[in-house]
């Protein structure tokens, strides 16, 4: 991958989700960030300046820009995910706000499953606690590249050194149980606004950058796999007109790796090999695509290839299988029974399935595993096995973040009830 896609890619969008206990600033974090980098409207503040003088509070509070449901503001807590977007000169954002509770734990999942970064707040009254081991297994769970620990409410620990290095010392000593490349850490106060956008004068011994500047230079290009080419096929496009009378088009998104003209192509699952003669991007022809790009790609046979099948490069080939582990979290509130079958969506393909057997439950705030037993209640994490109607392609969840996920469906209702990691 050369610089200068690299670079693109820098600039790109920026996802990024905020979990922490119950109270700990998370939703006064992201009014803070808003607020600070000037990226509210003047009637959204007017709005959230009524309502805090309604609720007699002194000063202006920000957590009521993401706590939209009037359960959430009535309580003082998330429950809902709140997704906010903005954006500054470098770079474009979404914050995925997700509840703290254990009750709300397939929010979490689902608030953090396209996250590039996850911010994980702690009191710095309370130290590393239980939903910090919780919301660290789950962000290592689905994979998230890199973890910003802030230590919050630092103004009520007189900004303290010794504070924020003992709370550091701890989470370094529970990170060692979880996956993850790379995690900071910056004392900050949302209230009070310090070390969030702009450095703080109050924390002399910190030398490390504001949280918004971090954001805003974290190298996430990388994260991305380049290694392993993949392309779901989205659509087939047969224009039929003079212009282009002979065109077949295979339309989707690059899920990862790097694609060139004249490159050797498999498709799977049925296992016919071409190459590419021309890949496609709104009249303008590329001499390669690269993940997240979406484009059009023709290949040189004549193949029969239909929405769901998947072109691979050659001497790269994922998994085709229909007896697949995965690490699960249950999200709807009738539970999964071994036996029950599902309805499962993967990448641009779906198929049935059926829960063969649950291999061992995850305590999330020991990280013990569990015996499987033979159902999985709503917010439970689990490792199960399932066997699916018809071969599946896929790569590892930890190899390949887009090919290694699916969803299971309830067929009678149509909600989604799982979200599953490929291991």
């Amino acid at each position: 991958m050369n610089e200068l896609v690299k670079e693109y890619l820098d600039r790109e969008l920026l996802r990024f989700t905020t979990a922490g206990s119950v109270d700990d600033g998370k939703s006064t974090l992201i009014g803070r960030l808003l607020y600070d980098s000037k990226a509210i409207f003047a009637d959204q503040l007017e709005a959230i300046e009524m309502a805090s003088k309604r609720r007699g509070e002194e000063q202006i509070n920000l957590a009521l820009l993401t706590d939209g449901l009037r359960a959430e503001r009535e309580q003082g807590i998330t429950i809902d995910v709140a997704y906010r977007y903005f954006s500054t000169p470098k770079r474009k954002f979404i914050i995925a706000d997700t509840p703290g509770h254990i009750q709300y734990t397939r929010n979490m999942v689902t608030g953090a499953s396209t996250a590039n970064v996850a911010i994980i707040l702690i009191d710095a009254r309370n130290g590393v606690v239980e939903q910090t081991i919780r919301h660290s297994y789950i962000a290592s769970l689905l994979r998230i590249p890199h973890i910003i620990v802030c230590v919050n409410k630092m103004d009520l620990v007189n900004y303290s050194e010794e504070v924020f290095e003992k709370i550091r010392a701890d989470y370094e000593n529970v990170s060692t149980k979880i996956s993850v490349k790379d995690i900071r850490f910056i004392p900050i106060s949302a209230l009070k606004g310090d070390n969030v956008v702009n450095r703080s004068e109050n924390t002399p011994w910190y030398d490390g950058p504001s949280l918004m500047h971090l954001l805003e230079t974290i190298h996430i290009a990388s994260d991305l796999n380049f290694d392993d080419p993949r392309f779901p096929v989205q659509y087939v496009i047969r224009p039929n007109n003079d212009e282009f009378h002979d065109y077949r088009g295979y339309a989707g998104r690059v899920a990862s790796g790097v694609f060139k003209v004249g490159d050797p192509v498999t498709v799977l699952p049925s296992g016919f090999t071409s190459r590419i003669r021309s890949i496609d991007l709104f009249g303008e022809i590329l001499p390669e695509a690269f993940a997240p790009q979406s484009v059009t790609i023709q290949i040189e046979d004549d193949i029969d290839i239909s929405r769901g099948d998947m072109l691979v490069r050659s001497d790269n080939l994922p998994t085709v299988g229909q007896d697949i582990d995965l690490m699960i979290c249950w999200l709807n509130d009738k539970p999964m029974q071994v036996g029950n079958k599902y309805y499962l969506r993967h990448t641009t393909t779906g198929m049935r399935c059926i829960v063969k057997e649950i291999v061992f439950k995850v305590d999330i705030n020991t990280l013990e595993e569990l015996p499987g037993g033979s159902s999985l209640q709503m917010n439970e994490i689990a490792r199960i096995r399932i066997r699916t109607s018809q071969p599946l392609v896929y790569d590892p969840y930890e190899k390949n973040r887009t090919t290694g996920s699916l969803i299971l469906i309830d067929e009678g209702t149509n909600e989604t009830v799982g979200a599953g990691m490929i291991k």
